[in-house]
């Protein structure tokens, strides 16, 4: 279920119990005796920032060594409108890239697809060729910018092009970084964007991971995604606990490989979700972050205390966006960054107060960068590091929180795997089911949603939204026609039989992918290899 907690009243309005989704029950006040009752241990659950397990922080000095790196999700139309896009976020004082995709592209389809249709450039950029990437990054200082790249089942794809662009404008490809969020379990769990077989889409996974060892030494190669698992109906504990599930699986198909976790394991980074309890957030993430170094550490016998923190992003939940009453919404973001910095967290986006409707348009995209920073230059949150260290009510829940993850990870574990439980649908039904609770709980007003189903009006709200442009789609497919009919079609059938030879072999395929980049054969095109060798995911009943 969603993270809006549960508040249960008597005939006196007097609210008597609060329970959290995630199954914590919440006292009216806290004191030493409840710190002694969860076994709290000051050196064991909290020590000093910047130690293991680094609950307080990842850094000794927190935000007041380093902001927080602000990332807003942007991405829409041809590559042009793109690079436009990024160039007013950086100018802005944005310090990193958050890509966003079209459609197609996310699901291995060139623009001239007639499944494309309508959709190129839509919910984020349309890629088909590197000459797409060429223009998108155009006067990005790559070695300066890191760059996330949300996409998942062509992001092998994505990540060798990413390499080729940067090589093609003469930056060293062993110091750019990006991060792919290439987490295709998760997409099988929560947004449904697969294409291929599931034990060969984790193969791919391991791939990159293992390229990524040597070649992009700088690149964080896998993003575990719980947020869109959060979305799909998992509460706090539950997003957290499969995530590291699943961030085990991929260390798993790289381990068997003949690799020492130790090499790569402190490169796998995380997409986490903040919305709703303030409080339940804050537990969450200082829980997590020592599960984490603990699973790494016990599990894995990681040992160099960078490799055992908790890295990623977290961002501002799109679930917890409503359409009624909308400029809420601003405020419900800089909550979310506020958890987010009272989380501890590296990096951090918003999801812009119009999100519920469109992709965000440029003065809500500038809204909530501007919100992170107010939070950063004016509130006070680089002050100290932790400043709810020590609270008997966060440090009894934080504890509490840690046991509902490693609760939820020992059942899924129990029963036979994260991939074995994605195959056979327990989890999905799972998500499924508490998907539906929240949603009627909505509707019945039992979980507040202020402005939806409490302290409702009438007035009806004009927000100017993005809108989409059809010429978008004519000018990519004019502009993939232009690269199709200027390649070297005889290199491509070559680059494109090579990629099929490798994989088929079951040899590493990056580095076919990106001669196939460079030779600029297009994305439907690798796509397409990689459906013909592997065939497609088949689905799971989960009703």
């Amino acid at each position: 279920m969603s993270d809006v907690a549960r508040y249960f009243k008597n005939q006196k309005d007097e609210v008597e119990k609060v329970v959290y989704p995630s199954g914590i029950e919440v006292k009216p006040v806290y004191g030493p005796a409840d710190l002694a009752a969860v076994g709290f241990d000051y050196d064991a659950d909290l020590g000093q920032p910047g130690t293991f397990p680094f609950t307080r922080n990842n850094f000794a000095q927190g935000y007041r060594s380093r902001e927080w790196t602000t990332r807003q999700y942007a991405g829409f139309g041809t590559p042009k409108e793109t690079n436009e896009r990024w160039r007013m976020l950086l100018g802005a004082g944005q310090t990193g890239l958050n890509v966003a995709f079209d459609l197609p592209t996310q699901m291995g389809l060139d623009s001239d697809d007639p499944r494309a249709a309508g959709e190129v450039g839509r919910v984020g950029m349309a890629i088909d060729s590197l000459r797409d990437f060429e223009i998108a990054f155009e006067g990005i200082d790559m070695h300066k910018v890191g760059t996330g790249l949300t996409i998942n089942a062509v992001a092998s794809i994505m990540m060798a092009m990413y390499e080729a662009v940067a090589e093609k404008y003469g930056f060293d490809t062993s110091r750019i970084s990006c991060t792919p969020q290439n987490d295709i379990i998760k997409e099988v769990l929560g947004r449904g964007a697969w294409l291929y077989d599931l034990d060969a889409a984790v193969k791919l996974i391991g791939d990159t991971i293992e390229y990524a060892i040597t070649a992009q030494p700088r690149t964080y190669p896998t993003s575990i995604c719980g947020y869109h698992i959060r979305e799909s109906g998992a509460n706090s504990a539950q997003e957290m606990a499969y995530a590291f599930l699943i961030a085990n699986t991929y260390i798993d198909e790289v381990v068997k490989r003949g690799y020492d976790a130790k090499q790569f394991a402190g490169r796998i980074s995380y997409n986490l979700n903040i919305y709703g309890n303030l409080w339940e957030q804050v537990a969450k993430f200082r829980a997590g972050r020592k599960v984490w170094s603990r699973n790494l550490k016990e599990r894995y016998g990681v040992e160099k205390p960078s490799d055992l923190m908790l890295k990623g992003l977290f961002a501002g939940g799109g679930s917890g966006l409503m359409k009624a009453e909308p400029e809420n919404n601003i405020m419900r973001g800089a909550f979310y960054a506020l958890a987010a910095a009272l989380s501890g967290a590296q990096s951090t986006a918003l999801c812009s107060f119009d999100e519920a409707y469109a992709i965000p348009s440029e003065r809500a995209a500038l809204l909530s960068l501007r919100t992170c920073q107010i939070l950063m230059e004016e509130v006070g949150l680089r002050d100290t590091v932790d400043p709810l260290a020590g609270s008997y009510f966060i440090e009894t829940i934080t504890k509490e929180m840690e046991q509902k993850i490693l609760e939820e990870m020992a059942d899924i574990e129990g029963r036979g795997g994260m991939v074995e439980n994605v195959k056979n649908g327990y989890i999905g039904r799972k998500l499924a089911r508490q998907a539906y609770e929240w949603e009627m709980g909505i509707e019945r007003g039992e979980l507040i949603k202020v402005g939806v189903n409490k302290y409702t009006t009438s007035r009806e709200e004009e927000v100017q939204l993005h809108e989409y442009n059809e010429a978008w789609q004519d000018t990519q497919i004019a502009n993939l026609k232009e690269v199709r009919r200027t390649r070297d079609d005889k290199l491509v059938a070559q680059r494109l039989s090579e990629l099929a030879e490798a994989a088929r072999a079951g040899k590493n395929v990056m580095p076919y992918l990106k001669e196939a980049c460079l030779a600029y054969c297009t994305v439907g095109e690798m796509s397409d290899v990689f459906l013909d060798v592997f065939g497609p995911y088949k689905e799971p009943n989960v009703i």
